[in-house]
């Protein structure tokens, strides 16, 4: 018996297994027998035979772990701490022979040696101890340890080959075990090769979170951590942010990746990771900023993400208390304005946060936004001065790169002032209508920029209510740009002045001369010729004032205002932009009135024919938001539409698309009917006899022309999903995906073409398109029982289109599997939103007839071995009549099919379809005897065949339920628990059968099978 502080290995084996023991006291009881041993070759041999013990079990069982815990303690308390600098610098010799000799410690020696012995060993229990155990002592040295080269490189080359195992676990200890030798200033450095690799090609989701939890940063490393934030794997993106927020400074990144990395985490479809950008990755860049935000926005390329920008700053805003905010504001002045010569885009994007913010707090915020706004009146006319201030270029200033900058900053600053305008409290009557006289007189300026006007009509409509009032604003607005008053000087006619000055002159002389014959006459006392005399005078008076006053008239060089058309581009897209915000504004129900079809004649479909494509496609935009408001106008140019899709340039094409995606979404493919059913129904002048026939003649035209012209409309979508322009391709992706969600088409052949571009590595690179199918896909299916009968329909057509693609087109490198399952997936009964109560037959019942019946076609083709893999992954209905259909037709296939791996997987089927008293005779007379797995899967169905020996050349019972191989995805799930990696990936809740047995699992005891060896022995 050993002393009380001397206990022996076996019995520290025994106690170490117990977590409520004090493994502190066993290191130190063992290590004091370890240095009073002479000869320690016969306690390392006894050590390595009961760790045996533990490192065969692979599970992580809480005694296993104590045991792997206290070992890796032992050997680590074999190494002396560190000493200080004082000591270093004294003794130095003497550290340097200690180091050594620390280095070369008999044990430690032992214990990697044994550990680099069993790396390769067969098990990979043994694998993952070894692994887990060498992670353990070198991350227990200190941090300024040394260990001999040799053994660097005998630990490096064993954790290089096990990185590469094929169990998830054994990797991921490898990896964590990697973590100290890695050289980040060394470009060659396979370990950081390795992580980069992993990182890159790894399966494991858990192996992938481990390197990136022990990745040393770097340049070439940080692009791999900025890729995994785009991992498929919720947990995986989380690390990849934190170990940004953590490790990365914000000046190691360019503003490219910290835009990508905010409008990535902003919008990830996971609230963890979204909730790890906001409380940890923003603040981490805070941090180094010290808390300046307006320097985290100079950080940021405002004026080119100016939406990013704002949610960053909302992000931080719900983040600091409500105090803080209004002590951290801009500068304001005693206006509560930002003085114009201190506006910059950093500034006024956060002044524009800030309001917008505390706006959104509803009543509460009030009180607090009249602290950093102020009244509309005055906010109006600051507005209104800076517009006004906004230069604009001449043709050779717009050469000098300085001068477009700086216009194009004072134009960003004009838009976030303009959007102030919407947290101002407009509820007064005197500064609402300042705003909106400001805002009128800014889109009437020629000098305002282009790029303000959508903003300046969308603000000012947002502040009249009634649709009848913004039309009429619009228009006269309009009205102003495009025909603005003029005045127009007109030159003095010489001649005609002295024409003028002729006749004043003659009928000045001619009253004179009957003003004095008028006194001769009353001398004369001629009264009754003095009256004529008198009559003529007045005549002449009158004479006199009409030639003087056209005389005044002709000296006043008066300027005529005058209305002239202006026709120019610039003009038109101003006019047209307006009028795009006006009719995208107004209530669909809204009707076309008069003033809306002037500025149709006038200025819409005038424009459409003008050479400017930006003319064009803004003129094609108003045309189609128009017809949205009137059946007829739709009707009456919708041909239009469709000759612009087909013909014109890129960009307008697409909006023309856009129009008659939404016009048949609106009305149906029936405005076609009804525009072909116009146009062919007309009278015609027939004889009484002749009359019938003609009516049935053009009855049978109404019922196939809007079928035709509809057909014609899918031929042309169907060609442009093979355009070599991505955006149109997308653009009409999208479209279809519209029509048939709302029930517009029903087409299974659409559906096909539209899963077979989701695949195609063509579209590898069109993350919108990608994105909106893979959404839509499980939206369609999910919606309805009639859309799943569309799916199931487009089955066969894709996959045959799959099977029959050359070598040299890219559908021949889609994995056809894949599409399989997708399918499978898309019409099991479960994923409807709202299932069927009734017991009808469900769309996998009508999905295994189809197959059964293609297979029937050729059942020596290569893809019957796909159908029948197919056949054995489908849910199918419990209704017996059905089954006993099934059954006949497999039955039927098993007799024609030769292949034997469809044989077995078509008799599967045919087990699971038979009722128990059935199945003996079916096995009878099926032509192959199942093999392997399903030999077992017989075997579970019938307890009563259990305890049959196997026949010749098939295997014992095996464990795979049901027959199925477990998946890829399903068994590294399971092998890899991710120890040492935080936050491990959520698990199912188990159920209470499920935790007993967990429970009597984890009371394994290891000493049973050391006294059974001592026994042996």
């Amino acid at each position: 018996m050993t002393a009380d502080n001397e206990i022996d290995i076996k019995e520290a084996f025994q106690r170490a297994q117990k977590g409520h023991n004090n493994k502190a006291k066993l290191v130190a009881s063992l290590k004091s027998r370890y240095n009073k041993l002479e000869d320690k070759s016969l306690f390392h041999e006894e050590f390595a035979h009961y760790l045996k013990y533990a490192m065969i079990v692979y599970k992580r069982e809480p005694a296993v772990e104590n045991v792997i815990e206290f070992v890796a303690r032992f050997a680590a308390s074999f190494q002396s701490p560190p000493k200080t600098n004082e000591e270093g610098d004294q003794q130095q010799e003497e550290e340097e022979e200690d180091d050594d000799a620390e280095d070369d410690h008999p044990f430690l020696s032992f214990i990697f040696n044994f550990l680099l012995e069993s790396h390769k060993a067969n098990s990979h229990a043994v694998r993952f101890r070894a692994c887990q155990l060498i992670n353990k002592l070198l991350g227990s040295m200190a941090e300024n340890a040394q260990i001999d080269d040799d053994l660097f490189d005998r630990i490096h080359q064993a954790m290089l080959v096990r990185v590469t195992d094929k169990f998830p676990n054994v990797r991921i200890q490898a990896a964590l075990a990697m973590t100290r030798l890695q050289q980040p200033t060394d470009p060659d450095c396979p370990t950081i090769n390795a992580f980069m690799l992993i990182l890159e090609n790894d399966t494991n989701a858990e192996v992938r979170r481990a390197v990136l939890s022990c990745i040393a940063m770097s340049p070439r490393t940080l692009l791999k951590v900025l890729k995994r934030t785009r991992d498929i794997k919720e947990n995986v993106r989380k690390l990849a942010y934190q170990v940004l927020a953590d490790k990365v400074h914000i000046k190691a990144l360019s503003i490219a990746q910290r835009v990508s990395l905010l409008q990535q985490g902003l919008h990830d479809t996971s609230e963890a990771v979204r909730e790890v950008v906001c409380s940890r990755l923003l603040p981490a860049w805070l941090l180094r900023l010290d808390g300046n935000i307006i320097e985290l926005l100079h950080r940021l390329d405002v004026e080119n993400c100016a939406e990013t920008a704002l949610e960053t700053l909302k992000a931080i805003f719900k983040n600091i208390p409500t105090e803080e905010l209004l002590q951290n504001q801009v500068e304001l002045d005693n206006r509560r304005l930002i003085p114009k010569d201190s506006l910059t885009c950093e500034n006024v994007l956060y002044w524009r946060a800030l309001c917008e913010f505390i706006r959104s707090k509803g009543d509460d915020g009030d009180e607090m936004l009249e602290q950093v706004l102020p009244d509309a009146a005055t906010y109006a006319d600051y507005l209104c001065g800076y517009l006004k201030a906004v230069p604009v270029l001449s043709e050779e200033q717009r050469a000098d790169f300085n001068q477009v900058e700086l216009v194009m900053t004072k134009e960003f600053i004009s838009q976030q002032l303009i959007h102030l305008i919407g947290c101002l409290d407009t509820n007064e009557e005197g500064g609402r209508k300042r705003v909106l006289a400001v805002l009128q007189d800014m889109l009437a300026l020629p000098q305002t920029p282009s790029s303000l006007v959508y903003l300046l009509t969308e603000k000012l409509l947002n502040l009249i209510s009634d649709d009848h009032r913004r039309i009429q604003t619009v228009a006269e607005i309009i009205s102003d740009v495009r025909e603005p008053i003029t005045a127009a000087s007109q030159p003095v006619d010489e001649n005609e002045k002295r024409r003028q000055q002729v006749q004043l002159a003659e009928v000045k002389v001619r009253i004179l001369e009957a003003k004095q014959t008028l006194e001769d006459c009353i001398s004369a006392q001629e009264f009754s010729q003095a009256a004529e005399l008198k009559n003529s005078i007045t005549d002449l008076e009158n004479r006199r004032n009409q030639i003087l006053q056209d005389i005044a008239e002709s000296n006043q060089v008066a300027d005529k205002e005058v209305r002239t058309e202006k026709n120019d581009p610039d003009t038109l897209l101003r006019c047209l932009t307006m009028c795009a915000e006006l009719l995208k504004q107004m209530n669909i129900k809204t009707r076309i009135g008069p003033t809306t079809s002037a500025l149709m004649s006038s200025l819409i479909l005038p424009s459409i024919a003008s050479a400017h494509p930006a003319v064009r496609n803004m003129a094609v935009v108003c045309l189609g938001t128009c017809a949205l408001h009137s059946k007829e106008l739709a009707k009456t140019h919708m041909v239009l539409l469709l000759q612009i899709a087909q013909l014109d340039e890129v960009k307008i094409r697409i909006s023309a698309l856009r129009d008659i995606i939404d016009l048949l979404l609106l009305f149906g493919f029936q405005l076609l009917s009804e525009t072909a059913a116009t146009e062919v129904a007309r009278p015609s002048q027939s004889s009484p006899e002749n009359q019938d026939d003609d009516m049935a003649v053009a009855t049978e035209e109404k019922a196939d022309i809007p079928e035709d012209t509809a057909q014609s409309i899918l031929v042309m979508l169907s060609e442009f999903l093979d355009s070599e322009v991505s955006d149109l391709r997308t653009e009409t992706a999208e479209g279809l995906a519209k029509l048939m969600y709302t029930g517009r088409i029903s087409s299974a052949k659409m559906l096909s073409r539209l899963v077979l571009l989701w695949y195609n590595p063509v579209t590898e690179d069109d993350i919108r398109l990608r994105h909106c199918l893979g959404v839509f896909f499980q939206l369609y299916a999910r919606e309805s029982r009639a859309h799943q009968e569309v799916v199931e329909e487009s089955f066969l057509l894709t996959v045959r289109t799959l099977m029959n693609a050359p070598a040299t087109s890219p559908l021949a490198e889609v994995d056809i599997n894949n599409v399989v399952e997708l399918f499978v997936e898309l019409t099991r009964p479960g994923a409807l939103i709202k299932p069927s109560t009734n017991t009808e037959v469900c769309v996998h019942d009508y999905m295994a007839v189809r197959i059964c019946g293609e297979m029937m076609k050729d059942p020596t083709a290569p893809e019957v071995r796909l159908y029948a893999k197919t056949l054995s992954n489908l849910e199918l209905s419990r209704d017996e009549t059905v089954r006993e259909d099934l059954q006949t037709l497999l039955q039927q296939l098993v007799q024609v099919v030769k292949d034997r791996v469809c044989l077995r997987a078509l008799e599967k089927m045919i087990y699971q379809l038979a009722d128990s008293k059935e199945q003996a005779e079916l096995l009878s007379t099926t032509a192959l005897q199942p093999l392997d797995v399903n030999a077992d899967e017989a075997a579970a169905d019938d307890p009563s065949k259990s305890a049959k020996r196997p026949k010749r050349g098939q295997r014992k019972a095996c464990t795979a339920k049901g027959g199925k191989k477990p998946s890829r995805r399903a068994e590294s799930s399971e092998e890899s628990d991710g120890e040492n990696v935080p936050e491990s990936a959520s698990m199912v809740r188990p159920s209470r059968r499920a935790k007993t047995a967990a429970l009597e699992k984890t009371k394994l005891d290891l000493n049973p099978l050391i006294n059974q060896e001592a026994n042996v022995s």
